[in-house]
């Protein structure tokens, strides 16, 4: 997931980042997490009255996903473990999403063929390149109508300020589904530099020049964010006493 629009985030108080060392950003070897964190940590991406009924996929690092859990919403819960935009593979990448079933049908399918390239053996750059590929040649398609992806979890590492790093955060959102579209056509213009302009609507092109895969990205203001924190205490520190990278730096006060 290219998350450039984190960066938009840095100088906010809605992102809490924990630097990773350098042993750990080197690693590429996937590690399995155990599954009810991992399921807890999945489900976490969506709102609460929407969790009992998701699906829930776990990784096996060795194969890809399998499905856990069988939901009858029609939302569909993960982990995402490899960021296929990537230039190169590492095992220090989580962020919870669930999509709607639309976006099961159709944005999911790539992070599940992401991770299914990753086990076999693929490298980021060919991985990267096949994917885009199958976009070009219609192999993967682009929501035909308006959806939803919850990204509303206490945490998520990804790419992020100060240097475009990996780094872990705060910062609860919803992505709806914009292939082709552009913020000059919804008259968005966010300054990274003031808080205020990120409050509104505002585009993520996820890919290189992949216009099918943009999302309209709306942050959840303050009160909302500070609530998941509290409600998502126990999860947060379950996270952080797995793995250090999933510290958040408030979580530590």
């Amino acid at each position: 997931m290219n998350m450039n629009w984190v960066a938009a985030m840095a100088a906010t108080s809605l992102l809490s980042i924990a630097s990773a060392g350098a042993s750990q950003t080197n690693e590429t070897t996937l590690e399995a997490m155990p599954p009810k964190l991992e399921t807890q940590f999945a489900l976490s991406a969506a709102p609460p009255k929407l969790r009992d009924a998701a699906s829930v996929y776990l990784l096996d690092p060795a194969k890809g996903y399998y499905l856990s859990r069988e939901g009858s919403n029609g939302v569909t819960c993960i982990v995402q473990r490899t960021d296929w935009e990537m230039p190169d593979l590492r095992n220090d990448v989580y962020w919870p999403v669930c999509y709607d079933a639309l976006g099961t049908k159709t944005y999911l399918r790539t992070i599940m063929d992401a991770a299914a390239m990753r086990a076999q053996g693929s490298s980021a750059a060919a991985m990267k390149a096949e994917i885009e590929k199958r976009y070009r040649d219609k192999t993967y398609k682009a929501p035909d109508k308006a959806g939803v992806s919850y990204m509303v979890g206490p945490v998520m590492r990804a790419v992020g300020p100060p240097d475009m790093q990996v780094h872990t955060a705060a910062m609860p959102h919803l992505m709806f589904y914009a292939p082709f579209v552009t913020n000059e056509d919804i008259g968005a213009a966010p300054d990274f530099n003031d808080r205020s302009s990120l409050a509104y609507p505002f585009l993520d092109r996820h890919t290189e020049g992949g216009v099918e895969h943009s999302y309209i990205i709306q942050l959840l203001g303050e009160a909302e964010t500070a609530k998941i924190l509290i409600d998502q205490k126990q999860l947060i520190n379950d996270l952080c006493a797995y793995r250090d990278v999933l510290c958040l730096a408030h979580s530590q006060h």
